[in-house]
């Protein structure tokens, strides 16, 4: 099944725990690619370059199977895969969360730095603003002229984003389409030719 939408947090957000003299910082982005994700992590590491682990972990994409977790130092599954589960448990993609850990001086034990990591990207989470996001394909179709007031009613009816519009004998039209409306948009067309009206679509992306 096709996924139309997805949930994701709508800007940056912070939070922190304290257990034992460590601090926890967390740091919860909205990120859209890997190179996003880098650029954020190299700014956390030169703004807290005196702390002693970077731990996170990331998802990309509606389907959510782009992701990863780093315990950065710390135990194997201690950090990392934590802070996933607290992006996993809202159902999140898109989303990057750092945990920075200034340690205390005494050691927590793993299972309390589960409990540390976890707590910190929940609390992250928690003040952020999630927002669902339709997942969107781009469509291209050409018309003739005198077809220009139907398109701009397919345009109204199916609140396209357009792209591009040329203007010549043959028309172009390209646009950004709610995948959830992309069936009911080409039925319509489909009708619009049937009916005589000079549209077609050109590509499927």
């Amino acid at each position: 099944m096709p996924v139309f939408s997805y949930l994701t947090i709508q800007a940056p957000a912070q939070g922190i725990y304290k257990e034992k003299g460590s601090k926890f910082l967390s740091f919860a982005y909205p990120v859209k690619t890997e190179e996003d994700i880098k650029e954020k992590l190299l700014a956390l590491r030169k703004e807290y370059f005196d702390a002693r682990h970077h731990c996170y972990a990331w998802i990309l994409g509606p389907e959510k199977k782009l992701f990863r977790a780093s315990d950065d130092g710390e135990p194997n599954h201690s950090a990392g895969d934590p802070i996933l589960g607290q992006i996993r448990s809202k159902n999140l993609t898109d989303v990057l969360i750092v945990v920075v850990r200034y340690f205390g001086g005494v050691k927590l034990g793993v299972g309390r730095l589960v409990t540390a990591y976890k707590t910190a990207a929940e609390d992250a989470i928690a003040s952020a603003i999630i927002i669902e996001n339709q997942v969107t394909v781009q469509l291209n179709i050409q018309y003739s002229y005198e077809a220009t007031p139907d398109v701009m009613r397919l345009v109204k009816e199916f609140d396209l984003t357009i792209m591009n519009q040329e203007y010549n004998n043959e028309c172009l039209l390209s646009f950004t389409i709610n995948l959830s409306n992309k069936e009911p948009f080409l039925d319509k067309v489909k009708l619009m030719r049937a009916m005589g009206t000079n549209v077609q679509v050109l590509t499927i992306d």
